[in-house]
């Protein structure tokens, strides 16, 4: 009996070792715990699902992440406004909400190598003599108001159409009453793919942007794990399962922004 309390204690102290080594290996705030800041409310990247589960790219690409680092996924649901105050007050690890790369923010935070490629497309009907970008001049392209789509499309030559809601724009293009709409490309892609319309985009880009998962700064440790795990989900064929189902593709950057220290 003795002997199975002392088995006992030896096997809980291995445990505690081995979570503290992990803590202090991924500069973690919690040992075991990934805890990932995400807002919840910003599909397709960050959704409930009809059972009431987070859902989305964000949260299937970091929850893997986690996985193959051996850590537990914890999603902290937190308002945009808060987000950067909230990793610098260490009330989680990572930010995944969808953020922008951009130089401002590299001076604020470090950002792992960019998870995902989005960025202005032109989306027009199946059957569209559209074949790229340079096609709008002369057509009427929906666009949201006071957008940047919009002052994309007017240069570009198009007689632009605005809307309150993209969903708007989309649904009049399936009738037929505008030639094309200019939207950000993950947008488009998941509501394409969600709602089954017969549309599809134009192989170019109007404009690009890559998306970014951002550390405090002076966590290398985490912030090289977390590029490794990515980098092998994404040769491994796993990242394009996880996010293909949601908007029809692979959404992998070809030449992700490096993370700087």
């Amino acid at each position: 009996m003795i002997r199975q309390i002392m088995l006992s204690v030896a096997m809980l102290v291995g445990i505690g070792s081995a979570t503290m080594v992990q803590a202090e290996e991924y500069e973690l705030l919690e040992p075991g715990k990934l805890q990932v800041a995400t807002e919840g409310t910003y599909a397709p990247f960050s959704m409930r699902a009809p059972d009431g589960t987070l859902d989305g790219l964000e949260i299937r690409v970091m929850s893997e992440i986690a996985k193959r680092l051996d850590l537990e996924y914890v999603p902290v649901l937190i308002k945009w406004d808060s987000l950067l105050v909230g990793l610098q007050a260490n009330q989680f690890d990572v930010i995944s909400a969808a953020m922008d790369i951009t130089e401002a923010r590299q001076e604020q935070v470090t950002f792992a190598d960019g998870w995902l490629e989005s960025g202005g497309r032109v989306v027009i009907p199946l059957e569209s003599d559209i074949k790229s970008a340079a096609d709008i001049k002369g057509r009427t392209v929906g666009a949201l108001v006071a957008s940047n789509w919009s002052k994309i499309a007017e240069e570009k030559g198009a007689s632009v159409k605005t809307y309150k809601a993209e969903s708007d724009a989309m649904q009049d293009l399936v009738n037929g009453n505008i030639d094309a709409v200019i939207t950000d490309s993950i947008a488009a892609a998941y509501a394409i793919t969600d709602a089954k319309m017969p549309l599809k985009m134009t192989d170019d880009y109007v404009s690009h942007v890559q998306k970014g998962f951002a550390f405090k700064k002076g966590k290398p440790k985490l912030v090289a794990a977390v590029n490794e795990a990515l980098a092998e989900m994404i040769a491994d064929g796993t990242y394009a399962e996880l996010t293909t189902e949601l908007v029809g593709f692979s959404p992998a950057p070809k030449d992700p922004i490096k993370t700087i220290e």
